[in-house]
């Protein structure tokens, strides 16, 4: 067990984020207590193993790319569709507040970085309002509208796969100046990084707005997502990137927009996307592995991480976590039923009874059950 010393020393360590964060007791205070508890359940575990229970021994940072499933508000000052800084969006966010996050309240990154006791929200890289010691803790990079395919995010005027890299780059470079680059190279290395992207590809340009369809049958733009991806994840890595969790799509025909249009009067998930997605997920998984085994020499980890099957138990079995609508969204269910097309229309009341909040994103309670998942399969394989 870990003695009284050192987990008064993993408490000590998080003294400074007390003192300096009091006025904002009811809502950081829930925050202070969790990562109270990660420290010393990581104190107790790490001197079971015969480690030190430091400090040193905690992931320093987050980071997160890709599209508005994890997007916290990159896109705000952008001429775009793809925005959420309005009601009803936040509506359930700490002060009812509309960041630019694509749900009721808090997206995959600040669950993320709350449950592994980094911080309370993981902020947008472009907001105006980012403090410099959020660099040492990690950022969000991801964009409303973007994917792994260059046209995607053409079409949605927002920031491409190959921006958001351009934006880890001027994050390195900002945070050299801040610390040196010795602590630069430190944080980047033994932080971890998620990338969320591939949806608006499959969805928007093979399926909503056929472009692609035009160029590919399925399985060959499928390869050319994967290609894409996969292109993606080496150069992120060669930044500098160790330990890199590449997350696959969901069931995309499960969201209320693509069911409606499926035209199923009974709602049921539309096949045709869902079978879209998991040839996506078995073929990006498989080079995920590959590329993992060729760098693991090296000290890096990527890993795969399934969120179809998390996402689909969800709604396959509704009433066994609590909610009552699995089908349809909190705020309506076809593709002008999310991002500036519902801005400042009212959403349902009861938002904790859907999975989904809008056509396309689900509620921050669906996340959080499924980022717990994540956390499950990530501590195993990525966070060691």
């Amino acid at each position: 067990m870990a003695s009284s010393s050192q987990s008064q020393s993993q408490s000590q360590s998080l003294t400074p984020y007390l003192r300096g964060n009091a006025h904002h007791a009811p809502w950081r205070s829930r925050f202070v207590r969790r990562a109270l508890l990660v420290a010393a359940a990581a104190a107790a575990l790490a001197a079971a193993a015969g480690g030190s229970g430091t400090a040193d021994d905690q992931i320093p940072a987050i980071f997160m790319f890709g599209d508005s499933i994890v997007d916290p508000g990159n896109n705000n000052n952008r001429l775009t569709e793809a925005r959420a800084n309005f009601p009803p969006y936040g509506q359930d966010f700490p002060g009812g507040v509309a960041t630019g996050r694509f749900s009721n309240g808090l997206v995959p990154g600040d669950l993320l970085a709350s449950k592994l006791g980094i911080k309370e929200l993981l902020p947008p890289f472009l907001s105006s309002d980012l403090e410099l010691k959020d660099l040492l803790t990690g950022v969000a990079f991801a964009c409303g509208g973007s994917g792994y395919d260059p046209l995607t995010s053409k079409l949605a005027t927002t920031l491409s796969s190959d921006d958001q890299l351009e934006l880890f780059h001027e994050y390195k470079q900002k945070l050299t100046a801040l610390v040196g680059e010795k602590e630069m190279t430190r944080v980047i290395s033994e932080g971890v990084f998620f990338t969320v992207m591939g949806s608006n590809d499959i969805v928007n340009n093979y399926f909503t707005l056929p472009i692609r369809r035009h160029e590919y049958d399925l399985p060959s733009y499928v390869d050319f997502l994967v290609s894409s991806a996969i292109n993606f994840t080496k150069t992120l890595n060669d930044m500098g990137a160790k330990k890199i969790g590449f997350l696959g799509v969901p069931p995309l025909g499960c969201c209320p927009s693509q069911i409606t249009l499926g035209g199923s009067p009974s709602r049921q998930c539309e096949p045709q996307r869902n079978q879209a997605s998991e040839l996506y997920n078995s073929r990006v998984s498989k080079e995920i592995e590959r590329l993992n085994a060729e760098r693991s020499a090296s000290g890096s980890k990527i890993v795969y991480f399934d969120i179809y099957y998390n996402l689909l138990d969800l709604i396959q079995n509704p009433s066994s976590y609590g909610f009552k609508d699995a089908s349809e969204g909190c705020c309506g269910s076809t593709v002008l039923n999310a991002a500036i097309f519902i801005a400042y229309h009212s959403a349902c009341p009861n938002a904790i009874d859907y999975i989904f909040w809008d056509g396309f994103h689900p509620t921050e309670k669906a996340y959080n059950i499924v980022v717990d998942k994540l956390i499950q399969q990530a501590s195993k394989y990525l966070m060691m």
